[in-house]
């Protein structure tokens, strides 16, 4: 987190950090060694803690009251915060795979940790969610491989050139289906005897 995120990097950071340290007078000595080193890292400020308490520059620190708002540090900085309307409000629970957000339109789609393949969805480091598919992008997706397929575009039955093709597979979200039925069908040979059935997904 210190590296990727750099919290402290700027004054104004580190001044939030040094509000949570318990002795004023270590304070003000790591205070005066940052400002003269206005580049250091946060890396480098969380290790200054330490060495410049074993100076001795406070006589009055107490050793365990530090190290318990170091404690306190790493939990304001790392543990995970909950949103009290998001954990209170069915439609701001945690979407399952495929589900449409009330808001955005955006589809909640399954992403790789790792990095995607050519054929499969993007991995976590490329993911942008501003990029994920629109329920009305989708629609007009399957409007347009209807016509390029000679299906007239107000007769949504009329008999198709070529077999049956479900609709999710004319669209952007066909990587995304595709990664978690394999993800579904890896799971299913985890537990033998277990029978899963396959909805279709139309819009």
């Amino acid at each position: 987190m210190l590296e990727n995120q750099d919290p402290w990097q700027s004054a104004e950071g580190a001044e939030k950090l040094l509000a949570l340290l318990p002795d004023q007078t270590l304070n003000k000595t790591l205070r005066q060694k940052w400002e003269a080193s206005p580049g250091r890292s946060s890396t480098a400020k969380w290790a200054d803690i330490d060495a410049v308490a074993r100076t001795g520059a406070s006589r009055s620190l107490d050793a365990r009251a530090l190290l318990e708002a170091k404690q306190d540090v790493v939990l304001e900085y790392t543990y995970p915060r909950l949103d009290v309307e998001v954990s209170k409000k069915l439609n701001h629970l945690l979407k399952s795979p495929f589900v449409v957000h009330p808001g955005t339109g955006r589809v909640c789609v399954p992403i790789m940790v790792d990095t995607a393949a050519a054929d499969g969805p993007v991995g976590i480091d490329e993911f942008d969610p501003l990029a994920v598919p629109t329920v009305q992008a989708l629609l007009e997706e399957v409007d347009a491989w209807r016509l390029a397929d000679g299906q007239d575009e107000d007769d949504k039955n009329a008999a198709s050139t070529t077999a049956r093709v479900p609709d999710w597979e004319k669209t952007s979200l066909r990587p995304y289906i595709q990664y978690f039925r394999a993800f579904v069908a890896a799971l299913n040979k985890d537990e033998p005897g277990a029978k899963v059935k396959e909805e279709s997904i139309d819009f």
